[in-house]
């Protein structure tokens, strides 16, 4: 069932998204002069995938998680995207391949070692990354390997169709902070 709306709601997120998605990606070439980033990430079962965002940081930042990229690196439209989260929307398209679910845990990078011990050992690797979670809504990120791999356990564990939708409302009504990068967010 939880499929069936990521089908549903990615496809209408980016039709009725449009114009937004073709704004920002205008606005984005001004910025850095290559407004989507795309980064290999770990998927279900540690299958790799690229994710696909908006670039928030300068095109030759070092591809770290966000808690260890320096401030400096993040531009103006940067600082907007990620406080609104509109850097996220691009992802809709790794939701409707099958990617990604709209819920579920942050993907993260293949050198965040612990992070990806912890969650296979809790089983989260078992399920599609996601845009937000209940650790995203809780303002818990990667920096906290061990709290996130089991926040995220307990969302899966408990993870209803009522449950889907009280993430997605609390992301949009602005609960969380998204990515933060130190000192700037």
């Amino acid at each position: 069932m939880i499929r069936l709306f990521d089908i549903v709601f990615s496809l209408v997120g980016l039709l009725l998204g449009l114009p937004v998605l073709l704004l920002i990606t205008l606005v984005g070439f001004f910025d850095t002069g290559s407004p989507l980033f795309r980064q290999e990430r770990v998927g279900r079962h540690r299958k790799p995938f690229i994710l696909v965002k908006f670039r928030t940081m300068k095109k030759n930042t070092a591809s770290v998680a966000s808690h260890l990229a320096k401030a400096d690196d993040v531009t103006p439209l940067g600082r907007f995207l990620r406080r609104t989260k509109l850097d996220e929307l691009p992802q809709l398209w790794n939701v409707l391949k099958g990617e990604m679910s709209i819920v579920g845990p942050r993907p993260c990078l293949f050198s965040q070692e612990e992070l990806i011990a912890e969650r296979q050992q809790r089983g989260v690797l078992d399920a599609r990354p996601g845009i937000t979670g209940l650790a995203q809504v809780n303002d818990i990120d990667m920096s906290t390997p061990a709290l996130l791999a089991e926040t995220d356990e307990k969302m899966l564990k408990n993870l209803t169709v009522r449950a889907y939708f009280r993430y997605i409302f609390m992301t949009v009504a602005g609960k969380g902070a998204g990515d933060r990068v130190p000192g700037r967010d």
